[in-house]
């Protein structure tokens, strides 16, 4: 099979005043990658780049360059398959390899936007977390109380980007209103607070029965070993699995630092296979994980969506970012009562 690639770019504005502990987000970009048979033209895989500002390693000005001489190297291979992926591609470009498989893997299944065969394609529902985005008290106030109206019984929300004691009104307010509800909560500092204090800070969190926190101080520091053994709230990794590529590498981390969770982003974290590895050396040594989306399109949520229906999942995935576009392309995936999946009665929009 001889391939045609090529790739085009696209700007996303977000519905609302997206604010992460990076700063205010206006919009994102993606990059489409398209693969065709040269001899079968009207069969065309599509898969998403989307590095991320200030967080991807791959993010740089020479992107579109660097893509295209990708998307050159990978056209001369006949037959290609996932395993040339990781033969050419630097595990530097994560977002490229991702959104590499996900375009071969959906050409190799047809051009239907079908990655893997399998439960969710057939209507098993993924339970998921709703994202409470930065803010102030009442944007924020008022997103949990949407997400919890709409059926999540699940939330996440960051913290280190205001002052403290706000940020404990805040889970104050959710416990003492939703008492009955038994919500779960998540908490996602980015790295955030500060090694003096942040031992303080997750014994005051611990008091409104948190789930986990996401890398509560910054990545590559010594200290996070140690804040793993006496943290009273389950630490989830994140930006401290990047860069980490190599089997050993991935091994040698989670021995040393022993967390309680992983969260696993293809755009990040080097694409899906590189997860895979991920989930099997985390299983291996009985930690936690799940699967969250990067602020892809539909294109990228729906792999990872079909990605993560390879597992037996049970605790919420972090998927719930499909709506916060304004011209999103069209795509049958759904949110209901807490849970996202594939409804075979709605069809895929142009992808342009």
């Amino acid at each position: 099979m001889s391939l045609q690639a090529d790739f085009f770019r696209k700007d996303f504005k977000f519905n609302f005043k997206a604010r992460t502990s990076r700063g205010l987000m206006a919009d994102k970009t993606s990059w489409f990658i398209s693969l065709s048979d040269v001899n079968n033209r009207g069969t065309t895989g599509w898969g998403e780049c989307g590095p991320l500002k200030g967080l991807s390693v791959d993010y740089r000005p020479d992107f579109e360059n660097v893509l295209n001489r990708v998307l050159k190297d990978f056209s001369r291979i006949d037959h290609p398959t996932l395993a040339d992926i990781r033969r050419i591609v630097s595990p530097e470009l994560p977002s490229i390899i991702f959104g590499l498989e996900t375009a071969l893997l959906d050409l190799q299944n047809g051009g239907q936007k079908i990655i893997y065969k399998n439960s969710f394609l057939a209507g098993a529902r993924i339970p998921i977390n709703g994202l409470i985005w930065m803010g102030d008290l009442d944007f924020m106030m008022t997103q949990i109380n949407e997400k919890i109206a709409k059926g999540f019984n699940c939330i996440k929300l960051k913290v280190g980007g205001l002052d403290f004691d706000s940020e404990c009104d805040i889970l104050s307010y959710i416990r003492k209103r939703y008492f009955r509800n038994d919500i779960v909560i998540r908490l996602d500092a980015n790295g955030a607070f500060k090694i003096d204090d942040v031992l303080y800070k997750l014994e005051e969190l611990a008091k409104f029965n948190v789930h986990s926190i996401e890398q509560p101080i910054k990545p590559g520091l010594e200290e996070m070993e140690e804040l793993c053994r006496k943290t009273p709230i389950p630490v989830a990794l994140d930006e401290e699995l990047i860069g980490k590529h190599t089997f050993e590498e991935k091994a040698k981390l989670l021995q040393k630092i022993k967390p309680q969770f992983i969260i696993l982003k293809p755009s990040l974290h080097g694409g899906l296979q590189q997860c895979a590895e991920w989930i099997a050396l985390a299983q291996k040594q009985n930690i936690g994980w799940w699967i969250t989306s990067a602020l892809e399109s539909s294109i990228g949520l729906n792999a990872i969506c079909q990605f993560t229906g390879n597992y037996d999942v049970t605790i919420p995935q972090g998927l719930g970012t499909g709506t916060i576009y304004q011209e999103n392309f069209q795509a049958p995936l759904k949110v209901e009562n807490g849970m996202i999946y594939h409804d075979p009665s709605e069809t895929w929009g142009p992808i342009a």
